[in-house]
């Protein structure tokens, strides 16, 4: 079976909660006002913030958008943006697994939601990305998960019919929409958990 995983919140650390609150701790100084702004700038990855996962939107446009909608300074929401991609760091257990996974030959795939100046960014810092036999970012193809389109894409760019791939994301969303799809999909929660559950589920294929 084919791997594919998704990049942040599994191959790379991904709290965006932690995240703002050094930042911008003017804005995000407690749970509640986090959240709060959490939920304005990333509108659970849809809205202004999907546009720019698709491709369709640059930073600049972005900030003036998020600006607009909800009132923030374009300096305080410049900031968030441009902090994203320092806090895409390798998770060691999962680059770990990765590596184990390479030297057995198995075949690895990635699918992510991200933007083109975060996808280059890795692409640039992070050598382990060749490992991968190939990958799907969502700004190169102008579909986000979890759009029925980036998975049907996906298995076809991969070769592979969609019960013979296994997929992990941490986003639940996009977990079930591959599930509806005939994938084998895991809810990754750390790189023991998801493994585990990839072994049952090769035992289960035998």
């Amino acid at each position: 079976m084919k791997i594919v995983f998704d990049f942040a919140g599994v191959v790379f650390h991904w709290k965006p909660e932690v995240m703002l609150r050094r930042e911008v701790p003017h804005l995000a100084h407690d749970e509640t006002s986090t959240k709060r702004l959490m939920a304005q700038v990333f509108q659970a990855w849809g809205g202004d913030w999907g546009e720019f996962d698709r491709g369709r939107v640059e930073v600049p446009e972005l900030v003036q958008r998020i600006a607009r909608r909800t009132g923030h300074a374009e300096a305080d929401l410049l900031r968030i943006v441009e902090a994203i991609p320092r806090e895409l760091q390798p998770a060691a257990d999962t680059v770990a697994w990765l590596d184990e996974l390479r030297g057995a030959a198995r075949p690895i795939y990635f699918l992510s939601n991200m933007p083109e100046p975060y996808a280059a960014k890795l692409e640039r810092d992070n050598a382990f990305l060749r490992w991968f036999h190939d990958g799907i970012f969502s700004a190169r193809v102008h579909h986000i998960k979890p759009e029925r389109e980036i998975f049907e894409l996906a298995a076809e760019r991969f070769a592979a019919r969609p019960d013979e791939l296994i997929f992990l994301d941490d986003h639940l969303p996009n977990v079930e929409m591959a599930r509806t799809l005939g994938w084998q999909a895991i809810h990754f929660h750390d790189a023991a958990q998801a493994r585990a559950e990839m072994q049952a589920i090769e035992a289960r294929r035998g």
